[in-house]
């Protein structure tokens, strides 16, 4: 191992003898720059067939000017030479009269006889004539003068001298929306065309120049098509031409550059894993001392080498990182037992005997809680502080875990003590949250709900400090009850809290529960809250306690399905039956 550390092995020398420029030139970040350099000049190509390709597409642009410029020639000789606005108007005022039954015979001799006094026209004629001289320019593939109909989308024409495929005024065919609206609501800025994809022509680019009359109105535009199928054509190969002549330089470039990385980074880093897993197969064999990183042959001259020196040296410290590993799981072992006895103190802390009152038929009670963690901060409780008054508590700390269960535990306690002292729960509230208040130094606190609830007579006193608002069922359903909040218990002494009363009647129901419920969360951070809450309560509202709880937790359940529970979820369902024993 010293020799191999030293550099001596072979002759050669180690990573930690080199001298800085060597270390350098060598350096995976040496080695990672020559291969931004190779990319760069790759990256120097495309962006060269990227430029030529924007060449192409001014090319293109060129086009249109030039048919843009053709165009506009056009109609000043066709407004010169002929009242072609009035042979616009009247071919379109023909159309316009036309039955849709008239319309559909596109194509026909009838057809074009409802336009035949048009192509008597001396107009027309002499409109053939003029546009016919421009369709000789190469690029150009017709030249001719239409206008849209807004209301079929259609394009009709009227003048068209094209020698292959003469369209005679009056006949029509279907055009894109979008084209026809950019022609109709030209606002005179810029070149006007469109390119668009037909069945017919193909690919096709339209430039217009629109004739108006002495209102500004559109009367019908002089259009020039110009077909670039063969534009693109000759740009497809081109693309193809310079893709396959880079997917050749990639491919050499990439056998170069696996080879490489094959040499100096992927046969060291697999000389690596292989020692490691015959370390790990020497553990699990019980097998120890044994030297596997301090035998291997690398010499890159970079990081890897560098990597399994450090392996070596971390080889002979590993055995007594085993044995803190096993003092630690130890150590963590011991105090998840400690955290399941503090869960079982604490399940034993709140009243967890059902029926709670099984001689006292006039009301019933039932709660769950069910910590976030192994222990939590919320708690209930519930007892009788004489034979005709019932005290019921709702309760969520700040914070989880430990800290909070004994902050819990301190606060139940209180709670209950001054509640046997014939206290109203505002006195109660008051005098806790003084005692906590003196001595807070973790600045925690505590949201209470406590009640007393008059066995004989139906009236639940009750106070509020910070908690969630009560949910009451009378008149056969559960409706939230808004009232009224004090101070959190622990933020300051001196807080005063009010008592408010409820007159409950028999078959009404009082419903207790921290806000884990209603914050309950699905994997979409949405809230279960309180409306979803309330629908899970009215599902069947005149059920026992105990199945009332049971449909909150399956309405929260359905709602969060596999998400992680990061509250503590409590709650408590009193029945208030009758007032006197039977």
């Amino acid at each position: 191992m010293v020799e191999v550390l030293s550099g001596g092995y072979m002759g050669k020398k180690s990573v930690r003898e080199m001298s800085v420029a060597e270390r350098r030139s060598k350096s995976l970040e040496a080695k990672t720059i020559r291969g931004l350099i190779t990319i760069s000049i790759l990256l120097g190509i495309a962006l060269l067939a990227t430029g030529l390709g924007l060449y192409t597409y001014s090319i293109g642009r060129q086009y249109i000017r030039d048919a843009h410029y053709l165009s506009h020639i056009a109609a000043s000789s066709a407004s010169h030479g002929t009242d072609v606005l009035e042979m616009s108007d009247a071919v379109m005022a023909r159309y316009r009269s036309l039955t849709d039954e008239q319309i559909n015979m596109i194509g026909t001799d009838e057809y074009r006889a409802l336009f035949a006094d048009c192509q008597q026209d001396y107009d027309y004629r002499m409109l053939v004539k003029i546009l016919a001289q421009y369709i000789t320019f190469d690029e150009v593939s017709d030249v001719y003068i239409a206008m849209y109909d807004e209301q079929t989308c259609r394009m009709v024409y009227i003048v068209d001298p094209d020698p292959e495929g003469t369209l005679y005024p009056g006949e029509w065919e279907d055009v894109n929306y979008d084209g026809m609206e950019k022609f109709l609501n030209y606002s005179g800025d810029g070149i006007l065309y469109d390119i668009d994809y037909t069945d017919k022509y193909g690919w096709m680019c339209t430039v217009g120049t629109p004739l108006l009359d002495d209102d500004g109105r559109i009367v019908a535009f002089v259009l020039v098509d110009l077909t670039i199928d063969e534009l693109w054509s000759g740009m497809r190969t081109y693309v193809t031409q310079i893709t396959l002549m880079l997917l050749l330089i990639v491919l050499v470039l990439m056998l170069v550059t696996v080879r490489n990385i094959e040499r100096h980074l992927v046969r060291p880093i697999n000389q690596i894993a292989d020692a490691a897993q015959a370390y790990v197969d020497d553990r699990k064999a019980g097998k120890r001392g044994g030297q596997h990183f301090s035998k291997l042959d690398i010499h890159t001259g970079d990081e890897i080498e560098n990597l399994s020196l450090t392996m070596a040296e971390m080889e002979g410290e590993m055995a007594d990182f085993i044995q803190d590993l096993a003092t630690v799981t130890a150590e963590k072992e011991r105090i998840s037992t400690e955290l399941s006895v503090a869960t079982r103190i604490q399940a034993a802390m709140l009243p967890h005997i059902f029926p709670a009152f099984p001689d006292r038929p006039e009301f019933d009670v039932y709660a769950t809680m069910d910590p976030a963690k192994e222990v939590g901060g919320d708690f209930y409780d519930y007892f009788l502080i004489d034979d005709d008054h019932l005290c019921l508590v709702m309760a969520d700390v700040s914070g989880k875990g430990v800290p909070a269960a004994l902050f819990m535990m301190a606060s139940k306690i209180m709670l209950a003590n001054y509640a046997k002292m014939g206290k109203t729960p505002s006195e109660i509230l008051t005098i806790t949250n003084d005692t906590i208040s003196s001595n807070n130094r973790e600045e925690m606190f505590v949201t209470v709900w406590l009640g007393i609830f008059e066995i004989s007579t139906g009236k639940l006193v009750a106070s509020n400090a910070g908690h969630e608002y009560p949910i009451l069922k009378k008149d056969g359903k559960f409706e939230i009850y808004k009232d009224h909040h004090g101070m959190v218990i622990g933020y300051e002494e001196g807080m005063v809290y009010k008592d408010y009363e409820i007159m409950m009647k028999p078959g009404d129901k009082l419903f207790l529960y921290t806000d884990g419920v209603t914050e309950a969360t699905d994997d979409n951070e949405k809230l279960f809250g309180m409306e979803r809450m309330i629908d899970a309560l009215n599902k069947d509202p005149e059920t026992d306690p105990v199945q009332t709880l049971k449909n909150v937790r399956v309405g929260v359940d359905a709602f969060v399905k596999d998400a992680e529970q990061f509250d503590d979820l409590t709650m408590l369902c009193f029945e208030y039956r009758s007032p006197e024993r039977s």
